[in-house]
């Protein structure tokens, strides 16, 4: 299924899952003490977000969901969003 959502959302460019990958980059920025593994900087990335990236945000959004540690449902919340909409894309 990881697969199948990757190749779906290579360059994809839709305003709503864009919006939802900034959403989530905005989020993970806030909370990144709860994001293990992470040194990039989720907001500079909202700013520059390409549809190019949306891979990367989907590989971020589908960790954040599968992760136990994590427990902000805000997080989960805006992770699981971005996920339904690139499957429903």
């Amino acid at each position: 299924m990881k697969e199948e959502l990757l190749k779906k959302c290579e360059n994809l460019d839709s305003p709503d899952i864009m919006s939802s990958c900034r959403v989530l980059l905005e989020l993970a920025e806030k909370k990144k003490d709860e994001i293990p593994e992470e040194d990039q900087t989720y907001l500079e990335m909202a700013e520059n977000l390409k549809p190019s990236d949306v891979s990367k945000v989907l590989e971020l959004a589908l960790k954040i969901r599968e992760s136990g540690d994590i427990k902000d449902a805000e997080l989960k919340n805006a992770a699981s969003k971005l996920i339904r909409a690139i499957e429903m894309s």
